[in-house]
């Protein structure tokens, strides 16, 4: 394998390796099961920073609690008859922050009285961060060249792997 491939699978491999950016799960309170009474949400959403595209995990007893997504109004003054949508499925539920806008979310049953309720000011995606490209040394190049068969592995190894992310993950 010539130079020319080396540096061709070595520029493939630096294009693959671009930041690529993704959603992050945020656990509603913090934890496993915190979407319940006695917890600051407000608190722990100033804390985060959340993007489109990110989802929210809520972790609840279903049988004391549920999740409602509402307007601003409904939010301040813990009205739930009049919600946008109800995310309350299992009592382990998420939501997907889809727009740069703020959510609001309650738990109706009087509970928002005492204090569950969140809301989100959700960000657009930052722009991708440019990656740097690593200088190699001659001595690496010539390495390179003698052991081609393991340049190619990794190429392909990296390749696959990107695949399979792109079929099962996106």
């Amino acid at each position: 394998m010539g130079m020319r491939t080396i540096w061709a699978l070595l520029m493939m491999m630096m294009m693959m390796m671009i930041i690529d950016v993704e959603s992050s799960l945020h656990r509603v309170g913090g934890g496993k099961y915190n979407w319940k009474p006695d917890v600051n949400f407000t608190d722990w959403a100033n804390h985060q920073r959340f993007y489109s595209g990110d989802w929210l995990y809520f972790g609840f007893d279903r049988n004391s609690h549920n999740i409602l997504q509402v307007n601003k109004s409904s939010y301040e003054q813990c009205i739930d008859n009049d919600f946008i949508f109800n995310v309350t499925r299992g009592g382990r539920d998420v939501f997907q922050l889809l727009q740069p806008q703020p959510y609001y979310f309650i738990c109706g049953r009087g509970y928002c009285l005492k204090g569950m309720k969140l809301a989100v000011n959700v960000l657009p995606q930052p722009p991708p961060s440019t990656p740097t490209v690593p200088i190699i040394s001659a001595s690496t190049a010539n390495i390179l060249t003698k052991d081609s068969n393991t340049v190619t592995a990794i190429a392909t190894t990296i390749l696959t792997a990107f695949i399979f992310k792109a079929l099962y993950f996106d």
